[in-house]
């Protein structure tokens, strides 16, 4: 029943051009995964968690998109529970535990929302929870970064990644985000290259300036190296991602930290329109 009631929202969302199908794009992504950009994905995880493994921890990823961080958790040796919004996310983390963890109890994947409390609070608590990029997407990001603290465990971690505010400039693109979801099908990709070359330009030209035109070449077939995925799935996924919604690094901090959490991890130096990363322990006992 909550499936349907999820399926359907998500349905009328798309065809009000009001969010995009990010499972689509993720899909299509899943073709070219292997095992460097999975490796890639490990090490992402570890170094912002600053750990060698999970072993022994309960991963919740909120938003599990393709379903590689979730692998990524898994193979590091967490228990992990993947939801997600989009049926089609939700299929794609199925497909990668199916590929890869046939019939595993220690992972499971799901639909559910990150703004039904009451959904979040039936997982249970987890030593990590996990949302990379998602919780700007779901048309009432603070609600959403509200819930998603509830199932930290006491001394638990929860890693985050949250489009940073440049002001007029994340407005300008939260309008091109808005007029791409709303274009006709045949038209999205050609306004996707349009509004994404000035950038591609701009970095092109760098590099001639440089004398080093393969550094281009590389931000394109070795981009999997900095988030394990590609460039073009990447660049689809910004362009399209709405609903979007951003916030200083300092309005994060002041948010985790009333909630009686410490910052132990941030990455947000050269962001940009970018996410900056944070991690967050649970340091408030009482819980």
């Amino acid at each position: 029943m909550i499936e349907q009631t999820i399926d359907r929202a998500h349905r009328e969302e798309v065809s009000l051009g009001e969010r995009f199908e990010f499972g689509k794009n993720w899909s299509r992504f899943l073709t070219t995964l292997d095992d460097q950009r999975i490796a890639q994905s490990e090490r992402a995880i570890m170094e912002m968690l600053e750990a060698s493994d999970l072993r022994g921890k309960r991963f919740l990823d909120i938003g599990s998109g393709s379903g590689l961080s979730s692998l990524a958790a898994r193979r590091l040796g967490a228990s992990v529970h993947s939801f997600d919004y989009d049926p089609q996310s939700v299929a794609c983390t199925a497909e990668l535990r199916q590929r890869y963890y046939a019939d595993d109890e220690l992972w499971t994947v799901e639909e559910g929302s990150a703004l039904d409390i009451d959904y979040v609070r039936s997982l249970g608590t987890f030593d990590i929870v996990y949302s990379w990029g998602v919780l700007h997407h779901t048309g009432d990001m603070w609600k959403a970064l509200e819930n998603a603290h509830v199932p930290v465990v006491a001394g638990g971690k929860i890693f985050v990644a949250i489009y940073n505010d440049t002001g007029s400039q994340a407005a300008r693109w939260k309008w091109i985000k808005k007029t791409y979801n709303r274009l006709p099908r045949f038209m999205k990709t050609p306004f996707a290259i349009l509004v994404s070359a000035p950038d591609e330009a701009k970095s092109l030209t760098r590099s001639l300036l440089k004398a080093r035109p393969s550094e281009y070449i590389q931000s394109w077939t070795q981009y999997d190296r900095t988030r394990g995925m590609s460039h073009w799935h990447d660049l689809i996924d910004w362009v399209g991602g709405y609903p979007y919604e951003v916030a200083k690094p300092e309005e994060i901090f002041d948010f985790y930290r009333a909630r009686g959490f410490t910052l132990t991890k941030l990455k947000c130096g050269s962001v940009g329109l970018g996410c900056a990363e944070y991690v967050f322990q649970r340091t408030d006992q009482s819980v």
